[in-house]
């Protein structure tokens, strides 16, 4: 039975560095995805006016108050997606 030969230090140092290069590269990409269609109590206010079910918090956001959370998405002046409602303030929030 042949045994696989051992890898020095230099080969272990270069296979951790690059799996923690992966790592780290997955977890930033994970965090930074947009967060379109996530459930959220507070959304950046887009147009004058907030989206239904949201209050003006004056510092250009607005909040559900942490009374509901939706699921929105913004719109950038087009039509809401098939099973999603305009709630105005440049927003659509799912059916």
């Amino acid at each position: 039975m042949a045994m696989a030969p051992l890898l020095d230090r230099e080969s272990l140092m270069r296979t951790w560095a690059l799996s923690s290069f992966l790592a780290s590269t997955t977890v930033v990409l994970w965090v930074c995805q947009a967060p379109s269609a996530s459930a959220q109590r507070i959304v950046k206010k887009i147009e004058s006016h907030c989206p239904l079910g949201y209050v003006d918090m004056l510092n250009g956001k607005c909040s559900t108050l942490g009374m509901m959370t939706y699921k929105v998405q913004a719109i950038d002046g087009r039509s809401c997606p098939s099973g999603w409602v305009d709630v105005g303030g440049g927003y659509c929030r799912k059916q």
